[in-house]
């Protein structure tokens, strides 16, 4: 492996979440190198942020090993581990446009055997969408919910939902959106009690807090 690639192979071991490999930053040359020494090692990577420029740059024997999701930009690489959970973790996405942040927290999950249900479209602008939805949205015992522009499907949610809430923001919205940096000022001065907030955009972070309680639930 290249010297200015250190990759952290021995982390699931120590927290029980592999590294993923964040391409965004990464050169081609070094992710290539990453999965080299992830083929060496037979191991399974996540990649994120995997555009399709960066895609198309690396060596066809590597890519012919990546399943590549064009939606979330994320691909998995050798060995993807059986499903292990099931109908534990729901993604409720406020809109379609969030849809790209909710299909990488599914994939980060999927990645670790963990098998999603995903609800799109059920913003709060149209209540009666989430209404609609909302007994289906309690059977599960952690939620992920994905929200941009004022971010209000958090809120609702949490005064409807009584499980583990994981809320996510998205940079969709026009100007004063500021890129989600208002749906996350919404979410953190939410008044329902009790929400993990994570990064903007960052479904891959969403998923890591799901896997966490769900090792804390031993269903993993």
């Amino acid at each position: 492996m290249r010297d200015d690639v250190v990759f952290d192979f021995a982390r699931a071991e120590r927290i029980g979440l592999s590294e993923a490999v964040f391409c965004a930053g990464k050169s081609p040359e070094q992710i290539a190198a990453i999965l080299e020494g992830a083929r060496e090692r037979e191991a399974g990577l996540l990649l994120t942020r995997l555009d399709a420029a960066k895609l198309a740059a690396l060596p066809a024997a590597l890519t012919e090993q990546l399943d590549w999701c064009e939606l979330s930009q994320s691909a998995f690489f050798g060995p993807l581990q059986p499903i292990a959970v099931n109908g534990q973790v729901a993604i409720v996405a406020a809109g379609t446009s969030d849809a790209p942040v909710a299909r990488e927290a599914a994939r980060t999950l999927r990645h670790a055997g963990v098998e999603a249900s995903s609800i799109v479209d059920v913003g709060v602008a149209g209540l009666w969408r989430l209404m609609d939805r909302i007994e289906d949205i309690r059977r599960y015992p952690i939620v992920i919910a994905v929200a941009g522009m004022d971010a209000a499907l958090a809120s609702v949610l949490g005064g409807l939902y009584g499980g583990s809430l994981i809320c996510v923001p998205t940079s969709v919205g026009y100007g004063a959106s500021e890129q989600g940096r208002t749906a996350l000022n919404a979410m953190l001065a939410s008044c329902a009690p009790g929400l993990l907030v994570c990064n903007i955009d960052n479904g891959y972070g969403a998923a890591c807090a799901a896997l966490r309680m769900l090792k804390t639930m031993n269903l993993r």
